[in-house]
């Protein structure tokens, strides 16, 4: 059957779902398309799942660290017990998504997307014409070519284990291995992280990597690195880890963590002339394709933005507005705050100290151990360290990094700081509820 309308999105993730709503809002017909789990990956074995997953690791530290302080015994999780209260905020998404995209008048469409060619697109045995297309689908695991792949488990199986096992290994470095290396710990699995160099978290302050390494240490997850993984053997009901040389590691189960590519194996995109590369879809500033008439969003894209949800969704409102003539400027992103869901956490936003200082004329940082500060120490947090990037002609903020187990919350208010040009004595003009991590703010900011 052949269908027309004037957008169809394929993905239904959050940048996906966000245009749906803008356009179905402002009279357009739309479609949408969805091969997978309606809403994505974020809801459904993404960042809501692990958040609640994290919820264990966030109860377990803040007794264990007040040991001998009020509390002498150290809670254990109940693997099956998380996992059923995880469900229950997964198992209801892919219903209530589709039903939703429904309510507002978008037409959708289950199956794999092809395009035929520059304007129509195949799903199943429905043809769908439209005179713009927004590719929103997101990116997928990545898979190591050793021998032996077919052994790896993936953060969507991991999102899905019914039981943790006594010992679980994690090949790679990124924030998905440093997120579920502390969720198994939590969980009391005997954790390795293999990373083929002694750079984990790359992105990130380096200072701070080390940090976090060595705070995951002191909890028992064991470090691996300079191990180049070549091959992975099934022996009984265990996996035998080699790298061809002198390292060798048995476990009960083997994840892949080696970041995620860009979720277009089955468009057909060379068939819409859309042109992209191995980092994902390439588009201009105002998220255009090659082909005029095909726009993206998201994961998917090849950009040097972090790859995360409220980018996505950030991306996904600028379409909505480009796309009904609402604006005609490019995408302007403000500064975008990205946290290790560790323990501790780990987050940054704006400029790094790395950047800084290979422009030491025009920046300033500032180092504070606020271990002993109060908000900090009442809890008994072990490590709390925060940086910030000053501007040297205007003292303003324009980049900051941190580790402590709010550093989620704390790099928000910093990146509103950023984005709103904030100087340090406006700030100081506020009455901020204390003690609390905002009333913390004037002194970070006035740290010399």
């Amino acid at each position: 059957m052949s269908k027309k309308f004037d957008v169809v999105i394929i993905g239904s993730g959050v940048g996906g779902t966000a245009i749906a709503n803008g356009l179905a809002a402002a009279g357009k017909e739309v479609a949408i398309v969805e091969n997978d789990l309606w809403g994505g990956t974020c809801p459904n074995r993404g960042c809501d799942p692990k958040k609640v997953l994290v919820s264990a690791v966030e109860a377990k530290d803040a007794v264990t660290q007040l040991a001998g302080k009020g509390f002498s015994i150290t809670p254990q999780v109940n693997w099956p017990e998380l996992m059923a209260f995880k469900e229950t905020f997964t198992q209801p998404v892919p219903k209530t998504s589709k039903e939703s995209l429904q309510s507002v008048g978008v037409e959708t469409f289950t199956g794999n997307a092809q395009f035929t060619n520059e304007k129509i697109l195949q799903v199943n045995d429905d043809t769908l014409t439209a005179e713009r297309f927004v590719i929103a689908t997101g990116a997928k695991p990545s898979i190591l070519p050793i021998e032996g792949k077919e052994h790896f488990l993936t953060s969507n199986n991991f999102l899905s284990l019914t039981e943790m096992p006594e010992t679980i290994s994690f090949v790679g470095g990124g924030y998905i291995a440093f997120e579920l290396a502390a969720i198994a710990n939590a969980a009391g699995a005997k954790v390795h992280l293999i990373q083929h160099n002694d750079r984990p978290l790359k992105a990130f302050d380096q200072e701070y990597v080390k940090e976090i390494v060595h705070q995951l240490e002191t909890k028992g997850v064991i470090f691996h690195f300079n191990v180049d993984v070549k091959k992975i053997e099934k022996k009984a009901d265990s996996f035998v880890l080699t790298d061809g040389k002198d390292f060798r590691l048995t476990s009960d189960l083997v994840f892949c963590s080696t970041g995620r590519i860009p979720n277009i194996d089955e468009l057909k995109l060379e068939n819409a002339n859309v042109t992209f590369d191995k980092k994902g879809i390439k588009v201009n500033e105002y998220l255009q394709t090659s082909n005029a008439a095909v726009f993206a969003c998201g994961d998917v894209l090849s950009k040097t933005q972090p790859k995360l949800t409220p980018v996505s969704t950030f991306e996904g409102n600028y379409l909505v507005h480009y796309l009904t003539g609402e604006t005609a400027e490019k995408i302007t992103y403000p500064s975008i705050p990205t946290t290790i869901f560790s323990s501790p956490r780990l987050a940054q936003t704006g400029i790094t100290a790395a950047q800084a200082g290979k422009q030491e004329d025009d920046y300033e940082v500032s180092s504070i151990d606020a271990t002993s500060w109060f908000s900090y120490h009442r809890v008994n947090e072990p490590v709390s360290k925060i940086k910030i990037i000053k501007e040297r002609k205007t003292g303003l903020l324009v980049g900051a990094s941190c580790i402590n187990k709010r550093a989620d919350d704390l790099i928000n208010f910093f990146s509103i700081l950023i984005d709103q040009k904030t100087p340090a004595g406006e700030l100081a003009k506020l009455i901020l509820a204390y003690p609390t991590i905002a009333s913390d703010l004037t002194s970070i900011y006035t740290n010399d």
